[in-house]
């Protein structure tokens, strides 16, 4: 299971989605007009939602290593998640009043989309070796 190289790069990837949950992605003043506001994964409903999905997506692609299909459909469906995960935390930036700052953690997302494109690309080399090699027995 972990003896593969997309095991690690989606048990990573999971460990980071969840790590995004406490950790700021930007700070200044909300609309609230509160200083020195910080927006984290708890920020809406469906960031939560959506950050929870993509993490346990990663963890159960893991242990899916027996279907290979499956794993890379759950995998690209992640990486969806990702995309759409990344906007919302755009929309909410937008939402915030004056200058602010983004944080060093925000590139967290860049990293697990980058560590998830990473297991997609192995999973999907190790069902082409399968099929190479069951073509020539």
């Amino acid at each position: 299971m972990l003896q593969r190289i997309q095991s690690i790069w989606l048990l990573i990837a999971s460990v980071f989605t969840f790590l995004t949950l406490n950790f700021s992605t930007y700070s200044g003043t909300n609309k609230k007009l509160i200083p020195s506001s910080f927006l984290t994964g708890k920020e809406t409903i469906p960031m939560v939602i959506i950050t929870v999905a993509i993490g346990l997506l990663a963890l159960i692609a893991i242990f899916l290593y027996n279907n290979r299909k499956l794993q890379v459909r759950l995998t690209g469906l992640a990486i969806l998640l990702e995309c759409v995960l990344i906007y919302l935390y755009y929309r909410e930036i937008q939402l915030f009043v004056g200058k602010g700052a983004i944080s060093i953690t925000a590139l967290f997302h860049v990293i697990i989309l980058l560590f998830l494109i990473l297991a997609a690309r192995a999973i999907s080399s190790d069902e082409r070796l399968v099929k190479d090699s069951n073509r020539l027995r």
